[in-house]
């Protein structure tokens, strides 16, 4: 079903609402996240270093919380839990700071894992689906791209656990870089 060109802008200002008024600073944060994400994906190793950095004094943080957390309630056990988590919390927190490599390798494994599990359903209900939907390819093919990007991620690890995760945010940097890019030209034609 196609739309005439009325149709498909008819109702652009509805959608993008008050963006038409500040089409120029969400085009220049795309240009910035496009550009960081262009220098990111030469700096993989440290985007993943950092990253795993700040997971950890994130979960660091949560470990004190949990503490607060521990003295602030009341009930039998409730307590006791608060501090086994407080204890958990900041060891995992501590240990990933201490050592960002091995939890970025570590992390690394996991999405790989994840990669190949979620390709394999996304495979097999595409091809379960084949019978029933034309385009049944397309989530077929996508769960064979993730079980192949997992199986490359496990093949050179644990060296991959140096540059996957930083490459993953230089990639969604880019992603979301243009996507501020296309929504702040789209609310400038909304102007017109």
């Amino acid at each position: 079903m196609e739309m005439n060109n009325m149709d498909d802008y008819g109702n652009l200002p509805v959608l993008l609402g008050d963006l038409h008024k500040n089409w120029g600073w969400i085009l220049a944060l795309g240009v910035v996240f496009l550009i960081l994400g262009i220098i990111g994906l030469g700096m993989t190793m440290f985007l993943t270093l950092v990253t795993v950095l700040y997971f950890g004094i994130l979960i660091l943080i949560g470990g004190v919380v949990q503490v607060v957390r521990a003295f602030r309630t009341k009930g039998e056990g409730n307590m006791a839990f608060h501090l086994v988590m407080a204890v958990l919390y900041g060891l995992a927190g501590v240990v990933i700071i201490q050592h960002p490599k091995l939890a970025s390798a570590f992390f690394t494994a996991v999405i790989a894992f994840v990669l190949i599990i979620q390709g394999a359903m996304r495979a097999f209900l595409g091809f379960r689906l084949r019978e029933h939907i034309e385009s049944w390819f397309w989530p077929f093919l996508a769960g064979l791209i993730s079980i192949l990007l997992g199986v490359i991620i496990l093949a050179h690890w644990p060296i991959s656990g140096l540059w996957v995760i930083g490459l993953f945010i230089a990639v969604e940097m880019i992603v979301q870089g243009w996507t501020y890019i296309m929504l702040g030209l789209a609310a400038k034609s909304a102007v017109k």
